[in-house]
């Protein structure tokens, strides 16, 4: 079961169940429009009437059992109804909904024991709904589909090679650190003491920002605000309202200071690339050197100084040093690599590889991977493409390698199968290969580099190499994520109906809602990662990467083996899912259409 049907029974039961909210007061002006349920709703609840009755009636009468008795009479008794009966009902175009109003100041008697047999009420449904292994069926090696694509319309099939092709293990990112921590102490005479920070592992996540002046590590969501309790100097985390202060008493990085189109912005960068982990370990490892040994340092300096450190360590060859001496230690599950390209040659498709990497160290994982013969499988080889300039430059000619991988001095009139190609651009490549359009898909691991340009620009399909999605899916599949999120919602949904209570006693209530709910906030996210939670999601918006990944690319996988999942015709569907203004999917939106505007009726007169 997964936590969309999860979310679909619990709206279901509700229904079943009525949602109690507590009756109001009504107003006495009958012409004012009323507030009701949309018709659009029906379809998730068997009818128009059954709707309606979950809708007005069960919101209008009395909690039984929920409210002692008292010597007033309630709201909901026979006298009461009497007296609604004499008012018009219905909105103007719907028939037989009586009109509510959620302005009202009033409260059942014993209001605190009303709202926590809500509370309970709720937090038993959400349960006893929940059975154990809920999200079992979400499989880490599924190709998720932001746009359409249909692979029968696809026959060229490109690719990047780092975190690609070839897929490294997490001992790779351990040895960048420590070898740009030396060039770091050594070469740009860093006190020794930096030298003593071990790399730590997990402590960064894909798609943070820095803030390069400030020297912080952040989490930014799609509209641009920092998740509170992810920003980090050095490697402790800023109190929040610290972070508020910084920042102007807000939480939002304008537009011009942040990371800019390809994530290089002026005062704030964004560490896209699954290289950049142990750069953003060292700038906290740094960083916290200078401030828990209150040395007075320039964060800019510093920044600039740790990006050549690691520079160093891939133009030095460090990197592709290490990797060409163990190729067991570092690349992982090879075999499946050669999988996909046997698969897809097998079945008439032209592949080409276009990498940033020099041609020895692709050509000794290759072979490693796939056999001496893997530029059979390729129709066009071009390294050290220097990407994402291969796709924007115009003017840098294309250069052949020969045997030896020496430069030939001849003109390239044509990309022959077999040969091995150096820098050159894309409007070259389009020219000489005649490979348009949708009929294209290239595969990278970076947004930026490898996917911005070729979708934005030249209509090509993208995929994006996702190696965090594995990690995540196992997280989202377990009964602790599926049991916080869904009360989290459940939770939410509580307090968007129940807010309508303003006397002390429910305040008092909310405010110990509230501070549940941010602590199941922090559980979950602490989840995926202590310091930063989900590279998708800050809380409930979506993070500034998933944004990106959104945008830049028509499908998504943990890593290219996906494909050997898929028949070479299939055709992906992105899922759709409902907007905030459309018909609910989670059971905290039941009904919330007639609740977000209590206010509706007193600022009619406005409209």
């Amino acid at each position: 079961m997964s936590l969309k049907t999860v979310g679909t029974a619990l709206t279901r039961t509700l229904w079943v169940r009525g949602n109690r909210t507590p009756p109001i007061h009504r107003s006495s002006k009958a012409n004012r429009p009323s507030s009701t349920c949309c018709s659009g709703s029906r379809e998730f609840g068997g009818g128009k009437k059954g709707h309606e009755k979950s809708c007005s009636s069960s919101l209008d009468r009395p909690p039984s059992g929920d409210v002692p008795s008292s010597s007033e009479p309630p709201h909901g008794s026979k006298k009461g109804e009497k007296k609604r009966l004499k008012e018009p009902v219905g909105a103007p175009g719907v028939s037989g909904v009586r009109r509510r109003l959620y302005t009202s100041n009033a409260a059942p008697a014993n209001q605190r024991a009303y709202l926590w047999a809500r509370y309970k009420d709720m937090k038993r449904m959400v349960h006893d709904l929940i059975p154990p292994g809920a999200c079992n069926l979400l499989n880490s090696s599924t190709i998720y589909a932001n746009n359409e694509v249909s692979l029968a319309e696809v026959d060229i099939y490109g690719f990047d090679y780092d975190y690609t092709l070839a897929l490294y293990s997490s001992a790779l990112d351990a040895a960048i650190y420590n070898r740009a921590k030396e060039f770091l102490v050594e070469h740009f005479k860093y006190p020794e003491g930096i030298g003593k920070y071990d790399y730590i592992p997990n402590f960064a996540a894909r798609g943070l920002h820095y803030d390069i002046e400030k020297g912080l590590l952040m989490k930014i969501d799609a509209f641009h605000y920092i998740q509170p309790g992810t920003v980090y100097r050095g490697l402790s985390p800023l109190p929040d309202e610290e972070v508020c202060k910084l920042y102007g008493g807000t939480f939002h990085v304008p537009l011009q200071q942040d990371s800019g189109f390809y994530g290089k912005g002026p005062k704030v960068k964004q560490f896209m690339d699954i290289f950049s982990i142990p750069e953003m370990t060292l700038l906290a490892a740094a960083n916290d050197f200078f401030v828990t040994n209150d040395i007075e340092y320039d964060p800019v300096h510093l920044f600039k100084d740790v990006s050549d450190a690691v520079g160093m360590v891939h133009l030095k060859g460090f990197m592709y040093k290490w990797i060409m001496e163990d190729l067991d230690k570092f690349i992982l599950r090879g075999e499946e690599t050669d999988a996909v390209l046997h698969r897809l040659v097998s079945n008439g498709k032209k592949l080409f590889l276009i990498t940033n990497s020099p041609f020895s160290f692709v050509d000794k994982g290759m072979t490693y991977m796939v056999g001496k013969n893997w530029r059979d499988f390729f129709d066009v080889v071009i390294v050290q493409a220097d990407k994402p300039h291969f796709f924007t430059d115009c003017i840098r000619p294309f250069r052949r390698l020969d045997g030896n991988g020496d430069l030939r001095w001849e003109k390239i009139n044509s990309l022959d199968k077999g040969q091995i190609y150096k820098q050159g651009n894309l409007f070259d490549f389009l020219r000489l290969t005649g490979w348009r359009g949708s009929k294209v898909l290239y595969f990278g691991d970076h947004l930026y580099s490898d996917l911005a340009d070729l979708m934005l620009r030249h209509g090509w399909r993208t995929a994006a190499i996702v190696p965090e999605l594995e990690y995540e899916t196992k997280v989202v599949c377990t009964d602790q994520y599926a049991m916080n999120l869904t009360w989290l919602q459940a939770l939410t949904g509580l307090m968007e109906r129940l807010q309508i209570h303003r006397d002390e006693d429910s305040k008092e209530v909310f405010q110990e809602w509230q501070k549940e709910r941010e602590e199941l906030k922090v559980m979950t996210k602490n989840l995926f990662n202590p310091q930063f939670g989900s590279i998708f999601r800050t809380s409930h918006n979506p993070s500034y990467f998933s944004r990106r990944l959104s945008r830049f690319s028509d499908i998504y996988m943990a890593s290219l083996s996906c494909l050997l999942n898929y028949d070479p015709t299939y055709t992906f569907y992105p899922r759709r899912t409902p907007l905030q203004h459309e018909a609910p999917l989670w059971m905290d939106q039941l009904c919330t259409g007639c609740m977000k505007t209590p206010f509706l009726e007193e600022m009619s007169h406005i409209r």
